[in-house]
């Protein structure tokens, strides 16, 4: 057999096609990392290290400005305290955002069905979100208690705009081509959604859920200050009434780093489940 028919003798010789195998050797790609991630880290280390001079060289008192250094004591210390409050605080931000996916879903899928009904929802989409959350959060202690609810609506509210935004317009913008072969091979209304604007519809949803969830964990903040007994706005009222302000930013890195990780998460899985996508994205980039 000769080279141009055995495979095998193709990447012996050196003339083998690239393969998804054959990747990037790891120092490549260990650059590319550094390339993308070192200026944004370069810049947070400058910005802590000239806090941590700064406080040291004018000596301002900690309950006004704590260094860094206070910031991670005062959390180590009250670490077990802390825990407590962000598991809460968790809890609530999960159940909301689970919440926020169900009415949100359903509501694009609803706005998408029935032009009729998008010239009704809209509107009123848009509207909700001119009402201010800390206006509401009081209105809804009133009417559902100090427990764990109120947060879960807070958190909800907060996040169900963006995904229903972001889905229905994904839904909408399905490539014209496709629906038309799919028509013109007989296809109905239910194939063609589950097979082409369905599918081109995920990537528009996973951005709103990424807006959605780094202000997931915010939302549940916010109905926290407003009447709980636990989690970690409560925390930061309690800490703040006792001027200890470094546990107040120690919540504050807690809270900043969950919605961090949340965030990381959602990418993680979008990259898993829409491999197709990322492939097309990083060659259009490269032919740019």
């Amino acid at each position: 057999m000769t080279a141009e028919g055995n495979p095998e003798a193709l990447a012996q010789s050196g003339d083998a096609p690239p393969t998804p195998l054959m990747r990037a050797p790891l120092r490549d790609r260990t650059l590319d990392f550094l390339q993308q991630y070192a200026p944004p880290l370069v810049l947070i280390l400058s910005v802590f290290i000239m806090w941590q001079v700064g406080t040291w060289l004018t000596q301002v008192p900690k309950w006004l400005l704590p260094s860094p250094w206070q910031i991670i004591v005062a959390g180590a210390d009250a670490a077990d305290l802390l825990g407590l409050h962000t598991w809460q605080t968790l809890k609530e931000t999960w159940l909301g955002l689970g919440l926020s996916l169900v009415v949100g879903l359903s509501l694009a899928l609803v706005i998408d069905f029935s032009a009729v009904l998008r010239r009704a929802l809209y509107p009123l989409l848009v509207t909700s979100q001119t009402v201010p959350i800390l206006a509401l959060a009081p209105l809804l202690i009133i009417w559902f208690g100090y427990g764990m609810l109120p947060k879960v609506i807070v958190v909800a509210l907060v996040c169900f705009f963006p995904i229903v935004v972001s889905t229905t317009d994904g839904l909408r913008v399905a490539d014209p081509d496709l629906i038309a072969l799919l028509r013109a091979m007989g296809a109905n209304r239910r194939q063609i959604f589950l097979k082409v604007r369905l599918p081109g519809a995920l990537p528009a949803f996973f951005s709103g859920l990424k807006i959605a969830i780094t202000y997931s964990v915010v939302g549940a903040v916010i109905g926290e200050w407003v009447g709980a007994s636990r989690g970690l706005g409560i925390f930061m009222i309690r800490s703040s009434k006792n001027f200890l302000t470094d546990r107040v930013f120690a919540a504050i890195a807690v809270t900043s780093l969950l919605s961090i990780v949340m965030f990381a998460l959602v990418v993680i899985l979008e990259r898993s489940l829409l491999p197709w996508y990322y492939a097309r994205r990083e060659e259009v980039w490269e032919e740019v």
